[in-house]
């Protein structure tokens, strides 16, 4: 762990990168992984569809206040109060700002915690409208709520600790936690399910959520106290750096995370659909999340602070070239990666998730919400790119005009697709408004001055088109060849997916060796 994070303090951006993916693979393997692991124990029933949603409530609100929010908000004052107090040779203030926003945070999300565990029924009926026609599955999801709700508290004090660590660099810590929910999880599923009734089964998965975040704050404070930078919780509602941070974070809850706003919409509309549609959303949306945490979270999350301390040092070149450097590198894997989920979306789903109680006709159905997320994937990844170009200028009032613009398209296009293309409607949809909010920003910054595309642009598009629409023919073909998907044995499914696999990322990255680039053009 100490090596990695030395390679993410002295490698540049693009070691930290390699760092914050690798862990973050780690932690998405192991979370297919879970998945597997509940779609072979579960399926999709009442009790996942239950679950998932009361899951759903208290991670959004962790996405929306902790990562997107807070984090965005905190990261830029942090560094400013940084840099401004290593150039005078103390912390003090620096330890005090994190002492105080430790105690206004832990005193506001406590209060937020009781509040959610005593409104749980309400929360279902506001988030799960169609679970009131089944008593039986709003009483779990009511019952779920309550177990899962605290690890917002829990899961928000994490998202500061990691981004204190990230502003001093340590990179790995922070996205090697998630590997703990992970674990929960499976062995919630693998060992404490089996102690339950059948039809109360998905109980056991609340208690691991529980479980996984008091672990993942526990986890980070040693690191904290090796900084010198373990918190003394302080109330300072009066603070100008938290007054600074609580003015930053109320608009930008809506800046960077629009898609999960999204996400949460769709699942209010698929609760009023068949049984089973959240449950395939939740799936198709958990491919999606593979590329999109392995890489674009990744970059974001390593630019931000290298962002936040260039506009700081007014260096609005340099700053700008970070930028290019970012959305190249993203476009370079999300081409990609959405041309295969697309292209071979039933293998995948077949392959990892249809075994024992998840059959065939839920992998056709997941295929079709996967598809449509898939048309999304890019603009999703370019948005975790596009959104700290304003965050690290501690601008948070275009972000939240641009992602009240995308919400409004969303519930537009969600009222006109759900009917003719049910589950995979909503997911279209949220596809399609991840694109004109991507493409508000890039506008923004071009508009503003603050982001000038370098050169090149037009010889890279030309590289990823090519070498990407290589790459989707080759799976493509080698897909029709199987007919093991649905049928056949798993070792028979698994070795053509990873035969699938290897041939289209050989052909794709000899492509793009033929076409001209080379692991320089990746260095900033």
């Amino acid at each position: 762990m100490d090596e990695q994070e030395t390679a993410g303090k002295k490698g540049g951006l693009l070691a930290s990168t390699l760092v914050v993916s690798s862990m973050t693979l780690l932690s998405r393997v192991l979370g297919l992984v879970r998945d597997v692991v509940l779609a072979r124990l579960l399926g999709a029933s009442a009790g996942t569809d239950a679950f998932f949603v009361a899951f759903r409530i208290p991670n959004f609100l962790r996405r929306l206040f902790a990562e997107g929010a807070f984090n965005q908000a905190f990261v830029p004052v942090l560094s400013e109060y940084r840099t401004r107090q290593r150039d005078e040779g103390s912390v003090a203030a620096t330890k005090m700002l994190i002492d105080r926003v430790a105690g206004t945070l832990g005193g506001t999300l406590a209060l937020i915690t009781l509040v959610g565990v005593l409104a749980a029924p309400l929360l279902i009926w506001l988030f799960a409208p169609g679970f009131g026609d089944d008593p039986h599955k709003r009483a779990l999801a009511v019952e779920m709520l309550r177990l899962t709700f605290p690890y917002l508290f829990f899961i928000s004090l994490t998202a500061f600790a990691g981004a204190i660590l990230n502003t001093w660099n340590r990179f790995a810590v922070p996205a090697f936690t998630p590997v703990l929910l992970n674990l929960s999880l499976i062995g919630s599923a693998l060992y404490l399910a089996p102690q339950f009734t059948e039809g109360r089964m998905a109980v056991a998965l609340a208690w691991g959520v529980l479980i996984a975040g008091t672990v993942q704050l526990l986890f980070q404070l040693p690191f904290l106290a090796r900084l010198n930078l373990m918190p003394v919780p302080r109330m300072a509602w009066r603070d100008e750096g938290v007054r600074r941070i609580l003015r930053l974070m109320a608009p930008a809850m809506f800046g960077v995370s629009v898609s999960q706003i999204n996400l949460l919409l769709d699942t209010v509309l698929a609760s009023l659909l068949q049984t089973g549609s959240v449950t395939w959303l939740y799936y198709s949306d958990r491919l999606v999340e593979l590329p999109l945490g392995v890489f674009a979270i990744a970059i974001g999350t390593v630019i931000l602070p290298s962002l936040s301390g260039k506009h700081a040092g007014d260096d609005p070149q340099a700053f700008s070239r970070t930028l290019d450097w970012a959305l190249k590198l993203v476009l370079l894997i999300g081409v990609p990666a959405a041309l295969a989920l697309a292209v071979i979306a039933e293998p995948l789903l077949a392959t990892l998730f249809n075994h024992g109680e998840f059959g065939a006709n839920d992998v056709l159905r997941s295929a079709e919400s996967l598809r449509a997320y898939s048309a999304g994937l890019v603009a999703f990844m370019l948005i975790k790119i596009l959104a700290p170009g304003y965050f690290a200028r501690q601008d948070t009032r275009t972000p939240v005009k641009i992602g009240i613009i995308a919400m409004v398209a969303n519930m537009a296009l969600n009222l006109a697709l759900i009917w003719p293309l049910q589950h995979a409607g909503l997911a279209l949809a949220t596809s399609l408004s991840a694109w004109l909010n991507a493409g508000l920003l890039y506008m923004g910054l071009r508009r503003g001055g603050v982001y000038r595309p370098m050169k090149g642009w037009w010889q890279h598009g030309l590289r990823l088109a090519l070498a990407g629409g290589a790459m989707a023919g080759a799976i493509y073909w080698l897909a029709r060849q199987a007919t093991v998907w649905l049928n056949g044995a798993l070792w028979d499914r698994i070795l053509w997916l990873g035969l699938i696999v290897v041939a289209g990322l050989a052909v794709y990255l000899l492509a793009l060796l033929i076409l001209g680039l080379r692991p320089r053009h990746l260095r900033r």
